[in-house]
């Protein structure tokens, strides 16, 4: 057994261990910076966390001189900062796991220069992130009261909506919020909730006060016909807001929605077109184009004679600059902007659901008003769950 043990094979094997737990702690973080935690159990947390670092803590020793131990060592600690202020008072869940990254930090194979070195990086990030993030809150977070007065979820569990009074002063608010209900992370004892992806569908000033003004808020299940009806007989210049992907589904092309901004009143006249209307550059001649120092050629719509600063943006040395290749500041100096609307009536139930919107869905109405309509958030990707938003307050 002894000879078994200290074969540096089982030391490879068991610094795996490290790696694991060093995981769970990056886990931790990206949990911190995208979900908020309900605990339900601070015993169950406690006594799993504790468990789970001994473990840990024992593989890590054992294999300390391994280098997937030492690097597991040196990322467990920075990897908890965030933990540690995003969570700060979760105390069961964070001690067990930053005093194991502490002990194996120091015990750790690493030389004693490197360890000083990081040791002392380690504690100024948590010296000043922790300086930087309490007094940034107590500075900059405003000073409202806000209170929840309903919460619920629709009939599919794909969306929860709740209701938040905001008392402020100016007279407060009332929003209605919308969030995907099926999006969180949960076990055994502890639930991560996805946190800075709520929509604002309703939103009313003055503050609407529950006991002298009763609000219903209702969710129902409709057809996608019936949607596309609902919402044509409002308006039939109602749009909709697609990526570029769908837009190509569509058989739109890049230069197909590009428009003309910010013109003036002499660049109306010159090229005979009357203000307040979107000019896309399709509509344009080459006579039109020419007036705004714009072109088109088989690649698509370009700048003849651009400004030097643009070269260096996108690294050429000469030539003509294409719409495409620029930024949206660039693009709006020459007045072009790109826009990725088309009018619903234009959509056919057949290409509503080639983009993924499904037969039926939820419908939540606010004092007897839709505010929220489910195809609506599926064309319009309201909750793109691959591009999570970070917001430190």
């Amino acid at each position: 057994m002894k000879k078994f043990f200290a074969n540096i094979w089982t030391k490879r094997v068991v610094s795996l261990l490290s790696a694991a737990y060093a995981f769970m702690a990056c886990f931790l973080c990206y949990c911190s910076l995208f979900y908020s935690i309900d605990v339900h159990s601070n015993a169950g947390v406690c006594l799993m966390t504790t468990g789970i670092s001994l473990i840990g803590l024992v593989a890590m020793l054992y294999s300390r001189k391994q280098i997937i131990t030492k690097i597991a060592s040196f990322v467990i600690l920075p990897a908890m900062l965030p933990v540690v202020l995003f969570y700060f008072g979760e105390w069961f869940l964070i001690i067990p796991i930053v005093i194991t990254g502490i002990l194996i930090f120091l015990l750790s194979g690493a030389g004693e220069g490197v360890k000083t070195a990081l040791g002392t990086v380690f504690l100024l990030l948590y010296i000043f992130g922790s300086l930087g993030y309490f007094l940034a809150n107590s500075l900059f977070v405003t000073a409202t009261k806000k209170e929840q007065i309903y919460s619920g979820a629709s009939p599919s569990g794909k969306y929860r909506c709740y209701v938040i009074n905001t008392k402020d002063s100016s007279n407060g608010s009332t929003a209605v919020y919308v969030e995907p209900d099926d999006a969180d992370k949960s076990f055994k004892y502890v639930d991560f909730n996805i946190k800075n992806m709520q929509r604002i569908v309703y939103l009313e000033r003055p503050l609407i006060d529950p006991e002298k003004s009763p609000m219903e808020l209702k969710w129902e299940t409709k057809t996608r016909q019936q949607i596309t009806e609902e919402i044509e007989a409002i308006s039939s210049e109602v749009v909709v807001h697609l990526s570029q992907a769908q837009l190509k589904k569509l058989g739109y092309t890049y230069e197909d929605k590009l428009i003309l901004c910010g013109l003036t009143d002499e660049q109306y006249q010159a090229i005979g077109k009357s203000k307040g209307t979107d000019i896309y550059l399709n509509d344009l001649t080459a006579e039109q184009l020419a007036v705004l120092s714009l072109a088109k050629d088989d690649k698509g719509y370009y700048v003849p004679d651009p400004a030097p600063e643009i070269f260096e943006q996108l690294d050429l040395k000469k030539g003509p600059v294409y719409i495409k290749d620029m930024n949206d500041a660039w693009r709006a100096e020459y007045n072009v902007e790109k826009v990725d609307s088309v009018l619903l009536s234009s959509l056919s139930d057949k290409d509503l659901a080639d983009f993924g919107v499904p037969e039926s869905g939820d419908v939540l109405y606010f004092n007897g008003k839709p505010c929220f309509r489910y195809y609506v958030a599926v064309l319009e990707n309201y909750f793109d769950l691959d591009h999570k938003s970070l917001s430190l307050f």
